[in-house]
């Protein structure tokens, strides 16, 4: 399969990266940095641009079959420029199903169903501004016509993968704590062969 991954330099991405050549994808990515990328292949196309310039992520996604985005905020507001780029790219190109990398904080609140988490008393977070970014890429995509995914991980620590993860359509599963990076890519990762959580955020934990 033909795959453009976004986020590739970063926790998540190197991870889905590894996963997809290892497995036989051809993968275009996007990177700002060429230095940033470890990893060589006959099977990787490697593109040095920016995800939030249309030309560049439209060059990207050319003659790719699914897009994975594990682009994260950078302190800025590269999700809410970057999501309707990559949405009217797709549109563009006739690509329908993305997978994202989003956070728990966007998934419903167990205690507070009418609420986000990260709006929520199960947030301990005082600075919302991740949140609010990956909340506003969710609702560009819930808006489009695409085949969407959003994989939301809670706490991303280095663990190694386990395969041994929990996870729940639109809710974080009871009692999540934590999950690797490892064992998030490796979710996100199914989800390419899988319409299960189509139009759904996932969240998952351990």
């Amino acid at each position: 399969m033909n795959v453009a991954l976004f986020g590739a330099t970063g926790r998540v991405g190197k991870e889905l990266l590894t996963h997809l050549l290892h497995n036989g994808h051809h993968v275009s990515i996007l990177v700002r940095s060429l230095e940033k990328v470890d990893l060589s292949s006959e099977n990787l196309t490697v593109i040095q641009g920016d995800a939030t310039k249309y030309e560049d992520v439209k060059k990207t996604i050319k003659d790719q079959e699914t897009v994975i985005s594990a682009l994260n905020t950078d302190g800025k507001q590269t999700l809410s420029i970057a999501t309707p780029h990559l949405i009217k790219a797709m549109q563009e190109t006739r690509i329908e199903r993305i997978i994202t990398i989003g956070t728990a904080g966007i998934l419903q609140s167990r205690t507070q169903p009418d609420r986000y988490r990260f709006q929520s008393n199960e947030s301990k977070r005082k600075i919302t501004r991740a949140s609010e970014e990956h909340l506003a890429a969710y609702q560009f995509l819930q808006a489009s016509s695409l085949k969407w995914t959003i994989v939301c991980p809670t706490y991303l620590p280095d663990g190694g993968l386990t395969k041994l993860y929990r996870f729940s359509a639109d809710f974080l599963p009871s009692d999540g704590k934590e999950i690797s990076v490892q064992d998030t890519a490796h979710f996100a990762y199914q989800q390419i062969f899988n319409d299960e959580f189509m139009y759904k955020r996932v969240g998952v934990c351990y």
